[in-house]
């Protein structure tokens, strides 16, 4: 999917940088350096960005149902009535996917 989405926002560059740099003589890997990528740069940090969040708050999920990580700790904790242990894993999901928002936000301002 993200291939896709970045393929996607390629064919959907402008044309007049590229041949800005094209008239200037440049070579082919020219183009694609000063004309392609700072077009396309800010939406594959964007879509780069989206899926990393996107992940990391289904791993969470994921794991509850049998694929590992902290999922499993998780429902472990849940199932044993460890609610102390269940809060604080909880309270790590929490503070983790707000970071890892935070931290998504500031470079979705930096690059866009």
């Amino acid at each position: 999917m993200l291939a896709k989405l970045f393929a996607e926002a390629v064919e959907a560059i402008e044309s007049g940088p590229v041949e800005g740099v094209r008239a200037t003589g440049a070579s082919a890997l020219q183009e694609v350096i000063y004309g392609v990528i700072p077009q396309v740069m800010p939406l594959w940090i964007s879509y780069a960005l989206y899926r990393f969040e996107s992940n990391v708050r289904s791993a969470t999920v994921v794991g509850m149902v049998g694929a590992g990580g902290i999922g499993v700790i998780l429902w472990e904790n849940i199932r044993a009535f460890a609610f102390v242990q269940t809060s604080a894993v909880l309270l790590v999901i929490i503070v983790v996917v707000s970071l890892i928002d935070i931290v998504s936000q500031r470079l979705r301002k930096q690059f866009i």
